[in-house]
């Protein structure tokens, strides 16, 4: 174990009195590490970071399972001094201010995209245990529940269902189904406009003989709101003044963001995080259940997914339909091997694969990450670490994409700050 934590963390850390911390000495009993990602100037985090103390010093104090948890702090604060102060304020060790390079690939590893964000992770493996620990601080804050692992779906959703017209039918209709979970609210804008959208999917699937339903989770602020917002939707929902299995199925999912579309399978496992993308990508449902697919066509739809971690962008010259298919066909079998391996693993691709034509959104996403006109171009774009890796040559054969992604993986590619 501490020969995998030190892969991942490095040989030291620091605490707030400026000491070192040898990862090795964090226990032989450690079995759960939290990594808290957050930055002293957010004010969310601050506000977090006083409950995440309450939090962590009753649990060494009391819990019986006190040896088996420790938090690492991963900081995206750019000023040292508000770095050192915040960390002055916490019990556990960070993360050292200058190892910009580790945080970079713990935030892609673990896909964080807001702070802040507490992830549990398995001490000896890495994998994922619960991603939204910031629910697990606030609905169990005595660590009864400890270590917060994953329950069956079927499990979490239990319980009475609401429709539209105040009927109730039990969760257990949900058996055999495909299931979408939706987490949305009426405040947020871009979840108006995917309910309209995803209310015509709903049909289409239903129509075309599939067992499909789609469970509401409401984000709304008020129960008024939830029954207006609901009033438009003609699926099933979880109660509002069931606040928590709410917020179990968010802890359950890691919702860090609405609107957010979960598809599970007949079973209850998870086909995809990215109904969103899929359901707007696909209005006709001809894909559906949406299995993930090695390679997608760039669009406007799936643009945001390039901000969630990595991402192999072949650039091609290619305007009109079908034109893209010898480029997804050249990277498919490479990204296939990819998405097999991983999933072996139990983790998640480390690199999602991208093919773009001559459009707009290719046009913008040059301008944007400054990449030269050059086509066939291949490239990796990392967003949030503001890098690019580029390979411009002048012939792009399957050889040639995988040694890229392997040099890529493998840490040996310099990069260039977009």
């Amino acid at each position: 174990m501490s020969e995998f934590l030190v892969n991942l963390l490095g040989e030291r850390l620091v605490n707030g009195e400026k000491a070192e911390v040898d990862v090795q000495a964090l226990g032989s009993g450690l079995s759960l590490l939290g990594l808290y990602f957050g930055c002293s100037l957010n004010a969310p985090c601050r506000q977090f970071n006083a409950s995440l103390c309450e939090f962590y010093s009753k649990f060494k104090k009391s819990s019986e399972h006190k040896d088996k948890l420790e938090i690492v702090f991963i900081s995206s604060d750019q000023d040292q001094k508000h770095w050192q102060d915040f960390l002055q304020e916490m019990q556990w060790p960070a993360l050292p201010f200058k190892d910009r390079h580790k945080k970079m690939k713990l935030w892609n590893k673990y896909k964080v995209t807001s702070i802040p964000s507490l992830v549990f992770i398995d001490a000896a493996t890495g994998k994922v245990v619960c991603r939204n620990g910031l629910l697990v601080v606030r609905d169990d804050p005595k660590g009864l529940e400890f270590p917060w692992g994953p329950k069956p779906f079927a499990e979490v959703v239990a319980g009475p269902l609401l429709r539209n017209n105040r009927q109730t039918t039990d969760s257990s209709t949900l058996e055999a189904s495909y299931v979408g979970v939706y987490f949305s609210a009426h405040w947020c804008p871009p979840c108006r406009s995917l309910t309209r959208v995803l209310v015509e999917s709903y049909r289409k699937v239903k129509e075309s003989g599939h067992k499909f339903e789609i469970v509401f989770v409401s984000a709304d602020r008020s129960e008024d709101s939830f029954t207006q917002y609901f009033s438009e939707m003609p699926w099933l929902a979880v109660p509002y003044a069931d606040e928590a299995r709410r917020s179990r199925l968010n802890r359950l999912y890691g919702i860090q963001g609405i609107p957010t579309l979960i598809l599970l399978d007949t079973e209850g496992h998870m086909i995809t995080r990215q109904g969103r993308v899929e359901v707007l990508n696909d209005p006709e449902c001809r894909l559906f259940p949406w299995h993930p697919r090695p390679v997608l066509e760039l669009s406007e739809s799936n643009a945001v997914q390039l901000h969630e971690g990595p991402c192999l962008v072949l650039f091609v010259d290619a305007e009109e339909e079908g034109e893209l298919e010898p480029a997804k066909e050249l990277i498919q079998p490479i990204a296939e091997k990819i998405m097999a391996k991983y999933k072996a693993k139990d983790e998640e691709t480390p690199l999602l694969f991208f093919v773009a034509g001559e459009d707009d959104m290719s046009d913008s996403l040059r301008d944007y990450t400054n990449l030269p006109e050059a086509a066939p171009l291949l490239t990796i774009l990392d967003m949030s670490a503001r890098a690019k890796y580029v390979k411009d040559v002048e012939e792009i054969t399957p050889a040639v994409v995988e040694q890229f992604v392997s040099d890529f993986l493998a840490e040996k590619l310099k990069p260039e700050p977009i």
